[in-house]
């Protein structure tokens, strides 16, 4: 009688790779890539320092295709929103399409906002792939008026905070309407159901 084999399916290859490149996003965002060892991401995903450069032959590699990756994601943010004019339609679909994006890359997310919400960043290649979310809302940092950049900045910065929380409590779909209205506010526009003030309140 021949013995049967049951083979475990393992995560595809480009899963996995998505995961790592996710994570070691996180750590550049946070640390900046002079400050990331291979051995810091290693860590993240679980993997030894072989391990990992398996999957990446070089930091170096592992950092492009970091990049990549996030232009990647900056480009459809900013071709999602593209044909809008600007506004707050505009506004409101891109932070819609901007949460979503988050919630599914925590990592890659912080490193697109990384250099917007903290101007002066050393990796210009991450501010060039940044500059495609501020596109999305019409926004030149040059040129735009400071209110509006300020109200996008700020939304921005709530964005990335939220989303990550929402990871960290594990209520990533709980807090998804609730995420989308904080920063849709933020950006000076009434969030569709939101709760008006009641006259006396609006009065104290």
């Amino acid at each position: 009688m021949r013995a049967i084999v049951v083979r475990v399916a393992r995560p595809f290859r480009h899963q996995v790779d998505e995961g790592i490149l996710d994570r070691a996003a996180a750590l550049f965002a946070r640390g900046g890539f002079a400050k990331t060892s291979v051995q810091d991401v290693a860590g993240a995903v679980g993997l030894s320092k072989a391990g990992l450069l398996h999957h990446f032959r070089s930091k170096d590699a592992l950092h492009e295709a970091v990049l990549a990756q996030a232009d990647t994601l900056g480009r459809q943010v900013l071709a999602e929103v593209g044909d809008l004019p600007a506004g707050a339609a505009r506004d409101v679909r891109a932070v819609e399409v901007l949460v979503d994006v988050a919630l599914a890359h925590p990592g890659m997310v912080a490193l697109l906002l990384a250099p917007a919400t903290r101007p002066g960043d050393e990796d210009d290649r991450s501010s060039a792939t940044s500059e495609l979310v501020l596109r999305a809302f019409d926004v030149d940092l040059a040129t735009t008026e400071p209110q509006r950049v300020v109200r996008v900045l700020g939304a921005l910065a709530a964005l990335a905070v939220l989303t990550l929380a929402a990871h960290q409590q594990d209520r990533t779909t709980a807090w998804r309407p609730h995420v989308v209205a904080t920063c849709t506010d933020a950006l000076g526009h009434r969030s569709p159901g939101a709760a008006r003030p009641h006259p006396e309140q609006a009065e104290a």
